[in-house]
């Protein structure tokens, strides 16, 4: 079996040494533009589930990246001058590059061929394949070529973001609000080695004109940013990768393979930033193909057969997450929406954004943030119902449940949310509890009414 992949990012050589593992006489290679050690961008994160998926598919390569891991389990929000923490989400930083590094390493250990280096401008020249997977990013060759049966489609974001590096030392993933005269700007930010963080700086389209970033230079924008974002900072530094802001695109494919190609990562699909690693996807992908071609260990007479179990198995699972994706990068975009909140319920509905988590998931991550979320509620309800005598200070031991906060009807207010009906309107005719109706009643009893 001969297969070349077009592309030497995580996608391309972690599916290149999964295959290689699964079939040692397998000829693979793997061709790659850039040199070995070039990286663009900063660090990636995996969430605890995919840790387990990368531990079983290929315990070599895992050991190694885990080591290699920064891991925290809070999302800390700054906003309005407050910082407020939830615990419970385990995630693990590293380094893009080190990254790379690893999984190079393992595959020389496999006796995968590595090309780096060589431009690809027309398939042809890829000589002859039994398989060709497309691993080049959301901008490559191999789906370009067979885009016509492929059927991409791509959703360009309203939003600008540049993807900084920085020297800040944080301890958990961080959401950072800024205001400036010209607008609003947000960071996701989040550390991935001991001494250095990513810092993905976004905006809409309309304040980047006004802050006349669109004609700005890569120190130029790292200037304006260090300035804004100077409380934060605390005298650290951003960097430069080529940091240019863009848009982030949104990319949907309707088929993923055609006859002996196929596609996986970013070349077939992409899911917003903001709601988890591209590199994930595409390394998940990757396991997902391997386990498909495992399955005809030959020259895969069934070849389509295998590819279309990838895709079937891959695709719904990463619709699902686009999904998820569209709806927090909407949110971010329309962030001015939610500017009139307090921190507490900014916090909430910037962590259930994307529908994936709900209240009583944040419950059972962080009970303790549960309760401020409650009794921040509380507070709330009875400003609102009461008009009078609620403070903030009163509640910030009790966390009430929701059933028992106060509500307001029209001018009545409510002291709690539990309605009882009156039993003169649900006697039971049999005894035995059923409600019988009001014309049973006055059968009965006379009219109620009177």
């Amino acid at each position: 079996m001969k297969i070349t992949i077009l592309g030497a990012g995580p996608a391309g050589l972690y599916a290149a040494l999964l295959l290689k593992k699964n079939d040692p006489r397998a000829e693979i290679r793997v061709i790659e533009r850039n040199p070995a050690d070039a990286t663009y961008g900063w660090g990636v994160v995996f969430s605890d589930r995919t840790l387990a998926a990368f531990q079983e598919a290929d315990y070599t390569s895992y050991k190694a990246i885990s080591e290699s891991f920064v891991i925290w389990d809070t999302i800390a929000v700054r906003y309005r001058e407050t910082e407020i923490r939830c615990g419970g989400h385990v995630i693990a930083g590293i380094a893009r590059k080190r990254l790379l590094g690893i999984l190079q390493e393992r595959c020389h250990e496999l006796g995968v061929a590595l090309e780096f280096e060589r431009e690809i401008n027309d398939l042809a020249d890829l000589g002859e394949y039994d398989l060709l997977i497309g691993a080049d990013g959301v901008n490559g060759l191999t789906r370009r070529t067979y885009e016509q049966a492929l059927g991409p489609k791509i959703e360009p974001g309203r939003a600008k973001f540049v993807w900084f590096g920085s020297d800040l030392l944080l301890d958990c993933f961080t959401f950072l609000f800024r205001e400036s005269e010209h607008g609003l700007f947000q960071v996701h930010a989040y550390p991935f080695t001991g001494d250095r963080s990513t810092f993905i700086v976004e905006c809409t389209e309309e304040t980047w004109r006004r802050a006349g970033l669109d004609q700005a230079s890569e120190e130029e924008s790292i200037a304006y940013c260090e300035r804004l974002f100077a409380p934060d900072l605390r005298g650290a530094r951003l960097l430069s990768n080529r940091s240019l802001w863009v848009s982030f695109q949104t990319l949907r494919t309707a088929r993923w393979h055609v006859g002996n190609v196929v596609l996986l990562g970013d070349a077939v699909h992409t899911a917003h930033f903001s709601i988890g690693s591209g590199t994930k996807l595409a390394m998940e992908d990757a396991i997902a193909l391997a386990n498909a071609l495992s399955q005809y260990p030959d020259r895969y007479p069934d070849l389509e057969r295998a590819l279309s179990e990838y895709e079937l198995q891959r695709k719904p699972v990463v619709e699902t997450l686009q999904a998820a994706a569209h709806e927090s990068r909407v949110y971010f975009e329309t962030l001015s929406r939610y500017l009139d909140l307090e921190p507490v319920p900014f916090t909430f509905n910037l962590l259930t954004r994307s529908g994936r988590v709900t209240y009583d998931d944040l419950r059972l991550r962080d009970p303790r943030f549960g309760e401020l979320v409650d009794r921040w509620y509380r507070y709330y309800e009875s400003l609102r119902t009461y008009k009078r005598g609620a403070t903030w200070q009163m509640y910030q031991r009790v966390a009430a449940s929701p059933a028992l906060n106060p509500v307001k009807l029209a001018e009545l207010g409510i002291i709690n949310r539990i309605a009882i009906t009156p039993e003169i309107l649900t006697g039971s005719p049999d005894g035995r509890g059923v409600p019988g109706d009001a014309d049973h009643w006055n059968a009965v009893n006379g009219d109620y009414n009177n």
